[in-house]
């Protein structure tokens, strides 16, 4: 399995290169900002290029089978910006998985089912601005005929991966708060060598 990994400098792309590398049998291409950037791949397989252009995203997903994306919202519209890429590439490419990194704010609400946790009075963050980002991916997302799954973890403490956690399809797991950047790792690998949530959110907590 060859896996376009975006967002590879971020501590949930590490934690999953790290999980991928236990295991073996996948190649890894990671696009990257800056050129003599330090990951535990082959040099060979780190792509220089900006998520926001589409012929960066093309160089990358040209050589994978599978899209793992672990991008986060960066304080602008980059996380949708590189969405519209991503899809058009994994379309130009013939590629039709792709895992992403989401927030436990763009699952439903289980006071208010019809509104999303950030929406509700389910989430205590004040600030709106990422999960709204988040959202329109989600939305874009379902307008695809791809085979997407938005892993939506809750707070995100760093720690290792001790594979005991809880998931549910849409919702957060009723009463979780945390799970950790190391876990997050373990169920992403987990979906893509076992997909179970198939154009599906999912929600992650202990």
């Amino acid at each position: 399995m060859n896996i376009a990994l975006l967002g590879a400098t971020g501590r949930v792309g590490q934690a999953f290169i790290k999980e991928a590398q236990k295991h073996g049998h996948i190649e890894i291409f990671a696009l990257v900002r800056s050129a003599g950037t330090a990951l535990p791949i082959s040099e060979k397989h780190i792509i220089t290029g900006n998520a926001r252009r589409r012929e960066d995203i093309g160089r990358l997903i040209s050589k994978a089978d599978t899209v793992v994306s672990c991008l986060g919202t960066d304080g602008d519209d980059t996380l949708s910006a590189a969405m519209i890429h991503i899809v058009d590439s994994m379309k130009q490419h013939h590629v039709q998985r792709l895992i992403t990194i989401g927030t436990a704010g763009i699952l439903q609400s289980r006071l208010m089912p019809d509104k999303y946790r950030f929406e509700s009075s389910e989430s205590k963050r004040k600030s709106t601005r990422a999960a709204k980002e988040h959202a329109r991916v989600y939305e874009m997302l379902l307008a695809e005929d791809i085979d997407w799954t938005i892993i939506c973890p809750t707070y995100l403490p760093g720690g290792e991966a001790a594979g005991v956690y809880r998931f549910e399809q849409d919702q957060l797991p009723e009463g979780g708060t945390e799970i950790t950047v190391g876990d997050t790792a373990h169920f992403l690998y987990r979906e893509l060598m076992n997909p179970q949530f198939v154009r599906k959110r999912v929600g992650l907590a202990y």
